[in-house]
């Protein structure tokens, strides 16, 4: 009993003594503590277990960068643009040169975009291609970081920076780092030009590599409801992105389903289309795309 006693006294006054040092005094938080909390965010299904985990870091330890960027990250989870705003800021804020908190920032802005008044709009762009160039600065050899800067610019007017020439630059640099996203790179703006056999033609030399890339198999469903040609090979490619499972960005399964629907329509099938766009919805409650083509079907 003494022992035991003895042994909470130490603990008590240990305590004590670290606070007496100074108890505003941020105390950096031990590694394995944070290693738990990215484990939590890799988790699926445990996005609050880490949302409060980063939020307990971060008020143990303001300065800790890595807190603010990973709560950043659980903002555009839920779609939050401001408050992932908010948390890459001060996560670049504490390590200007970190080329992830950098992007993790280009995307808190874009997301805030998407929301913002039309008054917003055009600042808030402005930033996030600000902080994609910078990413690009930092980190050259980053194929993601380029396909932010392509997407940025193929999308944007040119009033914000937006661009066909810069969007080319962008996928001759990616088709330089992985040839295979590149080839999708050029395949997107081939589709923008509606020059459909020369899309099909990157996505087959994809396939050709990897025959269950699924973001290519993806791309040529989309290429076939989008253009009306090569319907049975979009058909077949969607199909089989049904039996993989999609990466971080690809489009998920409610996408196939939704874009089998378009095939459907495209062959005049609108039972087949009403039942894709159901299971659309059953996957996505909330996709507000499947659910107007459904209302749209004859």
């Amino acid at each position: 009993m003494k022992k035991v006693s003895s042994l909470l006294l130490a603990v008590v006054w240990t305590a004590c003594a670290v606070a007496a040092i100074d108890p505003a005094q941020p105390r950096p938080v031990p590694a394995e503590r944070l290693d738990a909390a990215r484990a939590l965010f890799k988790e699926r299904g445990k996005s609050a277990e880490a949302q409060q985990a980063f939020e307990a870091i971060a008020a143990t330890d303001p300065k800790c960068a890595d807190a603010h960027f990973f709560l950043a990250q659980l903002a555009l989870r839920r779609n939050d643009g401001p408050a992932a705003v908010a948390a890459a800021e001060k996560a670049v804020a504490l390590a200007p040169d970190n080329a992830d908190y950098q992007h993790t920032l280009g995307d808190a802005f874009g997301s805030s975009a998407q929301k913002a008044s039309i008054f917003s709009q055009f600042g808030l762009a402005k930033k996030c291609l600000a902080a994609y160039q910078r990413a690009v600065a930092l980190a050259p050899a980053n194929v993601d970081f380029h396909q932010s800067l392509f997407d940025y610019y193929r999308n944007a007017p040119g009033i914000a920076g937006g661009g066909a020439d810069k969007a080319l630059a962008e996928a001759t640099a990616i088709k330089q780092l992985d040839p295979q996203r590149g080839r999708s790179a050029f395949a997107t703006l081939y589709v923008a030009d509606k020059k459909y056999d020369q899309a099909l033609a990157e996505f087959d030399e994809v396939l050709k590599t990897t025959p269950d890339d699924y973001a290519a198999l993806y791309q040529v469903g989309r290429l076939a409801a989008i253009s009306g040609q090569f319907l049975d090979r979009g058909f077949a490619a969607l199909r089989r992105c049904l039996e993989l499972t999609p990466g971080r960005n690809d489009p998920n399964h409610a996408n196939v389903h939704w874009r089998l629907g378009n095939l459907f329509e495209k062959r005049d099938d609108s039972a087949g289309a009403r039942a894709a766009y159901e299971a659309a919805l059953k996957l996505d409650p909330t996709f507000t795309r499947a659910a107007d083509a459904l209302k749209k079907l004859k």
